[in-house]
């Protein structure tokens, strides 16, 4: 593997932000390789165009000799990520997710390493979450906290509506780091939030917590 410093050069090239970029050097100062994740939920039948972006930085991280995880969000796709959003998102039906799911894989594996990528269903554990299990990753999370991420405060403070399980979407996220044991956990910049629930509930299981890396994201020309 590359020296640290050489490979903090090729990781920190066009990112947003690294949290905390200390802990990052000293998981590489380790000399073995990182697990990275990245998770994508199939809420449409293609991947659109800023999935590139952290996809080619998940190819570099390969190219630097470390490991990846992508996750296909079957399970969280089912509620639907928040983040960014003004409104509730539509449901989809599981039929539609697991069609989805089909080409995602097909799509990611023409930018990633096949030989080197792992490739796991979130629904796998998340669909057979008991009770005891849910509520005690729900006791791991405090209402206000959650509601100072911008666009729940946003919508609350212009009376739009939040539904209720809008909220348990970041905790779901952040338990498949728990479960992938994540090193490090890559998303757009407006997943921030998502991603530092993953280590705030790592560090709640007693686990080394993951480090956050958001990449800029990319809009269209009408700006969405």
């Amino acid at each position: 593997m590359l020296p640290v410093d050489e490979q903090l050069k090729v990781i920190t090239s066009g990112t947003m932000q690294i949290v905390p970029l200390d802990e990052l050097k000293k998981k590489l100062e380790k000399g073995t390789p990182l697990n990275i994740k990245l998770g994508v939920d199939p809420t449409s039948p293609d991947l659109h165009l800023g999935h590139a972006v952290p996809l080619r930085k998940m190819r570099q991280f390969q190219d630097l000799g470390h490991r990846v995880t992508l996750i296909i969000g079957n399970g969280t796709a089912l509620i639907g990520d928040p983040s960014g959003r003004d409104s509730t998102r539509p449901p989809l039906t599981e039929e539609q997710v697991e069609a989805n799911a089909k080409t995602y894989v097909e799509q990611a594996i023409k930018v990633l390493d096949p030989d080197k990528t792992t490739i796991v269903h979130n629904g796998d554990w998340l669909k057979p979450l008991d009770l005891q299990k849910m509520l005690h990753l729900m006791s791991q999370f405090n209402v206000a906290r959650i509601l100072e991420r911008e666009d729940f405060h946003n919508r609350y403070a212009n009376q739009q509506s939040i539904a209720l399980h809008e909220f348990i979407y970041p905790v779901l996220q952040a338990y498949d780091s728990v479960v992938i044991d994540a090193d490090l956990e890559m998303g757009g910049n407006d997943q921030i939030f998502n991603l530092l629930a993953g280590r705030d509930l790592m560090r709640a299981e007693g686990m080394e917590p993951q480090v956050a890396l958001t990449m800029p994201l990319l809009v269209g020309v009408d700006g969405h």
